[in-house]
């Protein structure tokens, strides 16, 4: 079986192909803050015992950090569970627009349910990362992206809550918005409690930094959450994930400082790798808000994302599973400088080997 590049974070597939450890690898193609926090001693209990169903504590934790009742919460087995039941929402509604590029698994959630959607190009030039106007969507429901994966371009708040008055149902994905500095002025969350078609979806994945555990959550009017809840499986988050998760959580004060750490990584080293990419030959970073950036070339990326894995043992984002994009486009997601240095270094080797411009 091949790496399936539906997805970045394929270490061991790949480790498995280069014939090495997936220690050895570093992962650019996953988009995660460059840490993670020290894990809370796990009790038997934990292990042992079937984990809470309503998933309570977890609940309380996440709505103590947004000031909201618990039963506005549902945390999910990370967010791709809970795009699967906003999409079963989405097929009893009509038809969805999406815009392309974007990101692959709404799709994937759609087709489970026979769903059909229409796809709004988005315009591949843009010269800042935002607040920037969403384009309009075609359909009787919208599936947002907030900052957008992949292109890193942050929506305003303004043009989203517009699309409330439009459409039928709204699902906001905010996964990344957490990572964004200042990027909670643009988002939906303050908006819940006042539009029963508003869905917003977040991620602790990216974070924190714990993509193995697939911890996220969803906020959204409480008879739309319950009705999720009894369409799910009986145990959908694990109690090794609940229990870091209400950890993390514990204190919303502890939280807002970690959001603030990952912000001011993003900005510096995201402005850093702006400055590092633009001045490779061949190659042109896109602006960005958040921790990837796209970079396009007038030629096929391809030969230089395997050239990356197979001499320098460093995963690129192949973008071609994203619609509206193709072998022409790359991203990168950011890491600490000194794997950035290491990224800039092995790209301006390769570039020099092969050159593109």
């Amino acid at each position: 079986m091949g790496v399936d590049l539906r997805h970045g974070g394929n270490r061991q597939a790949v480790a498995d192909v280069l014939g090495c450890r997936p220690s050895q690898l570093l992962d650019a193609s996953a988009s995660l803050a460059p840490w993670t926090p020290r894990c809370p001693r796990l009790t038997a209990a934990s292990l042992r015992d079937y984990p809470d169903r309503d998933q309570a504590s977890l609940r309380q934790a996440i709505a103590a950090i947004h000031g909201l009742s618990p039963d506005w919460v549902l945390p999910g087995n990370g967010a791709a569970e809970l795009f699967t039941w906003a999409a079963r929402d989405a097929a009893a509604v009509g038809m969805s627009g999406l815009l392309a590029p974007g990101f692959a698994d709404y799709r994937r959630a759609l087709h489970c349910w026979d769903a059909s959607w229409l796809e709004t190009p988005l315009a591949l030039a843009w010269d800042h990362a935002g607040p920037l106007h969403h384009p309009s969507l075609e359909g009787a429901l919208a599936w947002i992206c907030n900052p957008h994966n992949p292109t890193g371009q942050l929506w305003s708040r303004a043009s989203l809550e517009a699309m409330l008055d439009r459409h039928a149902l709204v699902i906001c994905d905010e996964a990344f918005l957490p990572l964004v500095p200042n990027g909670e002025q643009q988002s939906l969350l303050p908006l819940v409690a006042e539009h029963s078609n508003l869905v917003v979806i977040r991620s602790l994945t990216k974070l924190y930094g714990i993509a193995g555990l697939r911890l996220g959550y969803a906020v959204a009017h409480p008879q739309r959450l319950q009705r999720w809840a009894e369409w799910r499986d009986p145990w959908p988050v694990n109690g090794i994930a609940l229990a870091i998760g209400e950890r993390l959580l514990a204190s919303p004060q502890h939280h807002h400082r970690w959001c603030k750490r990952v912000q001011r990584w993003v900005a510096t080293e995201g402005a850093w790798m702006q400055q590092q990419l633009a001045a490779l030959p061949g190659i042109t970073p896109m602006p960005s808000a958040v921790n990837y950036l796209l970079i396009r070339s007038n030629r096929s990326l391809v030969p230089l994302r395997e050239a990356m894995e197979q001499r320098h043992r460093i995963l690129l984002r192949d973008c071609r599973s994203f619609e509206g994009l193709g072998e022409n486009w790359l991203r990168i997601g950011l890491q600490s400088r000194r794997n950035n240095r290491r990224i800039v270094k092995a790209l301006r080797e390769e570039l020099q080997r092969s050159p593109l411009a």
